[in-house]
């Protein structure tokens, strides 16, 4: 009996000793799920697989299991658009919060991309599109959104105007499409157009945009893609999309950057003794007797070390329902050329709340922008490079033009003489200050009844007020004959964008299709006041020049109505269409209306029958398009009415005692119209192995005709002997190539390789009513003589060859002075000999990119090449004669190229082809290093990463020229790119 009862009783003591056990050995696991950038992943799934268990994440991105036994767990952490993350874990009592990252993985043909108005799947468009999010742009000290993607889009080629704060950059996507208009694309940020043109006081009017905020670029480039933008699609358009607020807690962010600027590459100039020896040698006695004693290099003295400091704070969060951010930045950056600066403050604010349950979104942004800028007169770099260097800086009578040496003659400044280079920094100041606010609201309302059919309403503006002066004193060398100089100036643009369109997005399963339909409206102001100034000397009592108008007003408007229509049939087939109309104020009103239509079809292989089971092939698709886009950027807003120009006082019509201003008639044409371009692409996008390669090519014919070309027209005809009209075509032919190669991707490490090519061909087909082949458009000035031109227009040429004499050659290879080639023959050496040879526009464009990330350490690099591009040394040819050196007719000494020692030249040879050098490079952009610290305060959720990034970091040419990298392809007096060595700071919380 005993024996029974006891063994129910062991049992369950066994029973209570086995849980005793199990809960002591039991624990709870916390964390948080984030993406590389520290902000918190909302519904990631955590999947335990030895017990098969799964969570998600809650709103701030964390998650909590209890009651998990203690030892090792194989985990996986999944989410949509994530690479999925497998580790084994140690599960331990009392143990820390554990920090999971997961890297982005969107497969670059799914990704949803920003259109025109609206939205879509990657894998659907008909287009050629590609898009530059910001874990990919550029790395480093960054003053402009565009060069966020330099290098990495095939098709798009972005030059720097220079190393000037804040520089500009020449955007060319598949090469220009006009000759006279404007080549750039159309910008718009966050749906508002930005208005082509420069802004007083600042260097580039994009500079005003804070890199900082911005999240996405999307570059359309066929006419499927932009004929929704008509009349300004011609060149492409870019679509940037700015940083929005969170929907999951609260992100704060500072990043600070700190920069040291040096000056990579001058001139190659003669030395002191180098011009003592050749004066002495060639020089008559009044020469010698000018020669100095000193040492001097002036581009030592003009250029110096930059520091520049960027600081940008931002809060991403929500107030209730609504989703907000806010930004704020500072950048002050130095120029290596001395006296030169730019000063920038930025704040942003974005809103976007939803409400009636979900039916109705709001968008709104608003940005504002200071500038303050010290501009640096680039005439000291032309000065630096052609002032005798056997010249002291400083004189030592302070009186004399403010201590420095200058040439004189009789008392006063030799007017044929360059200046002092220091001078002309430090006695002449220039000062800019902006202020520009761009904004907008969107409303998007689905309707209750309807949710499929969408009404959006987009509001915005752009504006800008800028004023700016600039002075030189009485004592300066410059401007000495006038007692100085004293301007000013100030601008205000208005810009105005209301666009309203229904959109109505269906699924139809039954007949395995989609609808996808728009149809708008649009409408946009473009308006500005530019006043006019006295130009006095610098006491302001004496005027210079004195305008005839307190200010001028110029403005233009343009009307679209435009619809698209994109059908899905079984996610294999996919044709879209759209129409634009634009009615534009700049035309009359014969030629106002444009239309501009596109077709695009897309087959996605991959999702048929014979290809969807091969695991191989992960992305096929087939796109065809054809389209037409409009060109008016670069058109005077009144060129079809007869209009006058006032004479200045210098010009003007004595009447007895009186003096009248005359009205002179400027040559018009009032049939002028549209250039309009024409488009044809095809293009495959691929992915293999699971998209570890993937990428796509593409092949595209540009056709531009009624192109805008100056002709001459009889005499008597008009108002002129020349008049700029609709005569010209021209086409490009290119072939783009983009391969993504992701070698390594493990829990701890990745490597990321991207590879892009592009050739493409340009040529003008006509230029002339008459089809006279032999007819010619001069353009690309250049310095050394009157009135000279350099480059030209002629059909079957590329646009801007290089308009010059063959050189003849001695034995030795040295260029023999004054003898060219007798090309047509005549036995007479004419500008009938004078050849197109070679043009600055490449053949090639290739860019390289390398991201490697080995726990929380991560490097990266973005190379560039330019192939069969051409320059034209204007540095050289005007500089490197022995006339120059030894100028006895004006008794100046100047300095030389050292390429005068390899031509011995007595007399310039501007047009000689000796001048025009190949130019392509390969330049290493950057190359950056960085480590994430994680958590660095104690019991705190703030992280940091640093990081260490040198730009301009080589380049490799052929060409002795400063830099190889000129956008018009004429190099004078460049303004030399930096190497710039950057440490950065990121901490979020």
């Amino acid at each position: 009996m005993n024996k029974q009862l006891s063994r129910p009783f062991w049992a369950l003591s066994m029973l209570l000793g086995v849980s005793a056990s199990a809960f002591a050995q039991q624990a709870t696991l916390k964390g948080r799920v984030m993406d590389q950038k520290g902000s918190s992943l909302v519904g990631a799934t955590l999947r335990f697989e030895d017990i098969q268990k799964s969570l998600s994440t809650n709103a701030n991105g964390d998650f909590s299991l209890d009651r998990l036994q203690t030892g090792k767990l194989r985990l996986r952490v999944s989410m949509v658009g994530y690479a999925s993350l497998d580790t084994l874990i140690q599960i331990s009592d009392g143990q820390n919060p554990l920090n999971l990252y997961l890297k982005s993985n969107t497969s670059a043909l799914e990704e949803v991309v920003v259109i025109g108005y609206g939205t879509q799947k990657k894998s659907d468009l008909t287009g050629s599109i590609s898009t530059v999010s910001s874990k990919d742009f550029q790395k480093g000290q960054i003053s402009s959104p565009e060069q966020l993607i330099m290098g990495k889009v095939p098709g798009v080629q972005i030059t720097t105007s220079g190393g000037q704060p804040g520089a500009g950059s020449t955007i060319r996507i598949r090469s220009g499409a006009s000759l006279n208009a404007s080549n750039d694309p159309l910008i718009v940020v966050d749906g508002i157009p930005l208005a082509g043109g420069s802004v007083s006081g600042v260097a580039n009017p994009l500079s005003l945009i804070n890199p900082n905020d911005i999240e996405t670029f999307t570059i359309l480039k066929d006419a499927n893609a932009t004929a929704i933008y008509g009349s300004r699609a011609s060149n492409g358009v870019i679509l940037i999309t700015t940083k929005k607020g969170s929907r999951s807690g609260t992100q704060i962010n500072f990043s600070t950057q700190n920069s040291l600027a040096t000056v990579a590459n001058k001139v190659k100039l003669l030395n002191a003794d180098q011009i003592r020896d050749y004066v002495n040698t060639n020089g008559s006695d009044a020469m010698k007797k000018l020669l100095g004693t000193a040492n001097t290099d002036w581009q030592d003295v003009i250029y110096g070390n930059a520091f520049t400091t960027d600081n940008n704070v931002n809060i991403a969060s929500r107030a209730g329902n609504m989703p907000y951010r806010i930004s704020a930045g500072y950048m002050n950056q130095d120029g290596v050329l001395k006296n030169d600066n730019l000063k920038r403050t930025t704040a942003a604010l974005a809103l976007t709340p939803k409400f009636l349950d979900n039916h109705l979104s709001l968008d709104v942004n608003v940005r504002g922008t200071w500038s303050k800028s010290k501009f640096a007169t680039q005439d000291a770099i032309g000065s630096a490079i052609q002032f005798d260097p056997t010249q002291p800086v400083y004189v030592d009578d302070k009186d004399s033009f403010g201590g420095y040496y200058e040439w004189v003659q009789g008392g006063k400044p030799n007017p044929n003489a360059p200046r002092n280079p220091l001078a002309l920094l430090d006695l002449r100041k220039d000062n800019g200050d902006v202020f520009r606010s761009i904004g907008n609201a969107k409303v998007d309302y689905s309707f209750h009844f309807l949710p499929e059919l969408h009404a959006n309403l987009n509001v915005g503006y752009d504006l800008a007020r800028s004023k700016g002066n600039t002075f030189t004193p009485a004592i300066a060398a410059r401007n000495f004959n006038e007692g100085g100089e004293r301007t000013q100036y100030k601008t205000d643009i208005n810009n105005k964008t209301l666009e309203f369109y229904l959109k109505y997005d269906k699924e139809l399963p039954t007949i395995k299709s989609t609808i996808d339909a728009t149809l708008g409206y649009g409408y946009y102001k473009n308006s500005s006041k530019v006043y006019n100034f006295n130009r006095t000397n610098a006491e302001g009592d004496k005027i210079l020049n004195e305008p005839t108008r307190p200010f001028d007003k110029p403005e233009n408007l343009l009307i679209s109505y435009y619809g698209r229509l994109i059908y899905t049939y079984d996610n294999r087939y996919v044709l879209s269409g759209t129409l634009r109309t634009d009615g534009s104020s700049r035309f009359s009103p014969d030629n106002r209306w444009g239309y501009f239509p596109s077709v695009g079809f897309t087959w996605r292989a991959k999702n048929e029958g014979f290809l969807k089971e091969i695991a191989a092939v992960s992305e096929l698709k087939l796109r065809l398009s054809y389209g037409k886009t409009g060109q008016q950027d670069g058109i005077a807003n009144y060129s079809y009415l007869p209009n006058y120009t006032i004479s200045g006082n210098e010009s003007m019509y004595r009447f007895g005692n009186e003096y009248y201003y005359l009205n002179s008639p400027v040559a018009y044409d009032q049939d002028i119209r549209w250039e309009s371009t024409t488009t044809y692409n095809a293009g495959v996008d691929f992915g293999f192995a699971n998209n570890l390669f993937y990428g796509s090519i593409d092949y595209y014919s540009k056709k531009t005709k009624d192109l805008l070309s100056t002709i001459p027209v009889p005499v008597g005809s008009n108002f002129s002997n020349f008049l700029l009209t609709n005569v010209g075509n021209m086409e490009n032919q290119g072939l783009e190539f983009n391969l993504h190669y992701v070698p390594v991707k493990t829990e701890n490490s990745s490597l990321d390789l991207g590879f892009n090519v592009t050739y493409n061909r340009s040529k003008v087909t006509n230029l002339t009513q008459s089809d006279d082949p032999n007819f010619i458009v001069e353009t690309g000035s250049i310095r050394g003589g009157t009135g000279g031109n350099i480059q030209a227009h002629k059909v079957n040429f590329m646009p801007n060859s290089f308009n010059v004499f063959q050189q003849v050659y001695d034995e030795q290879g040295h260029p023999v002075e004054g003898v060219y080639v007798d090309r047509n023959g005549d036995g007479v050496i004419s500008d009938n000999d004078r050849y197109l040879y070679k043009s600055p526009l490449p053949k090639y464009l290739l860019g390289f990119t390398a991201a490697y990330s080995y726990k929380k350490w991560s490097a990266s690099t973005v190379l560039r090449a330019s192939l069969d591009n051409y320059v034209y040394d204007n540095v050289s040819s005007n500089l490197g004669s022995g006339a120059n050196i030894n100028d006895q007719a004006v008794l100046v000494i100047n300095n030389a190229p050292v390429d005068f020692l390899n031509t011995n030249f007595l007399l310039k040879q501007l047009r000689s082809d000796y001048y025009i050098k190949n130019a392509s490079f390969v330049k290493m952009d950057n190359v950056n290093l960085s480590y994430n610290l994680g958590k660095f305060i104690r019991n705190s959720k703030a992280s940091m990463s640093i990081s260490a990034t040198v730009q301009n970091v080589f380049t490799i040419t052929k060409y002795k020229g400063v830099d190889p990298e000129i956008s018009n392809g004429i190099d004078d007096r460049f303004y030399p790119r930096p190497r710039t060595y950057v440490l950065g700071v990121n901490v979020s919380f």
